[in-house]
């Protein structure tokens, strides 16, 4: 068998892993992998709209979400990461998969970055969209603890090994992929049009910044 890490004489018929990374920007690369994991959720939608005879949809709705959930993620945490930079804090990103906190956080960080009204026009629309999600993964435990389940287009089983709420309702739990597709090309507009504009700002002053470095030690 040939390898899977392997060229194919054709270009186009090769995946570079490291071509839009950098080696010395985790950010820049976090972004790049935000960016394919929503772009691969509404492409892998959109092929189901175009031909779904076969009922595809119905187990590729589950890569689907967690590309859409994965990405979301990544896009919020090389958000904070770069605005905590901007902020000239250390801190880079919560360390968790709670996409209410992680929202919330980052959030927070731009009205400190930028107390504009208009700055947080990028979260409007993703905030719907938690909100809704939270109401089918987040449940209350007997001491009144709020806990979330993200694994849920992961794993059947929740982590009390209980089915996931989609297998124990009654009545169909449905998506449409037109109404997804729609609106999640506009979340992914807003975020990462946001995240190419936070990383702008921080490679010009960091451009800045090193060039007085170096005007600093030139005349020194």
């Amino acid at each position: 068998m040939k390898d899977i890490f392997s060229y194919n004489a054709d270009i186009n018929k090769n995946a570079y892993m490291n071509w839009r990374t950098n080696r010395f920007d985790h950010i820049h690369n976090m972004h790049v992998i935000a960016e394919g994991f929503m772009n691969s959720a509404i492409t892998l939608a959109e092929t189901c709209l175009k031909d779904n005879h076969d009922k595809k949809a119905d187990m590729l709705i589950f890569p689907i979400l967690f590309n859409l959930n994965h990405g979301i993620e990544v896009y919020l945490k090389s958000m904070s990461w770069n605005l905590n930079q901007l902020l000239n804090r250390t801190d880079s990103f919560e360390s968790s998969h709670n996409l209410k906190s992680l929202l919330e956080n980052t959030k927070k960080l731009t009205a400190e970055f930028d107390n504009r009204t208009e700055a947080l026009q990028w979260s409007i629309q993703l905030v719907k969209y938690i909100d809704e999600l939270y109401t089918k993964i987040e449940t209350v435990r007997d001491n009144g603890k709020k806990v979330y389940d993200i694994t849920f287009a992961r794993y059947s089983l929740t982590r009390d090994l209980e089915p996931q709420f989609y297998i124990t309702e009654f009545n169909n739990v449905v998506i449409d992929l037109e109404n997804f597709v729609q609106f999640f090309n506009d979340v992914y507009k807003d975020l990462d049009n946001m995240s190419s504009y936070l990383l702008d700002i921080l490679e010009q002053r960091n451009e800045l910044k090193a060039e007085m470095e170096s005007e600093y030690h030139s005349n020194s």
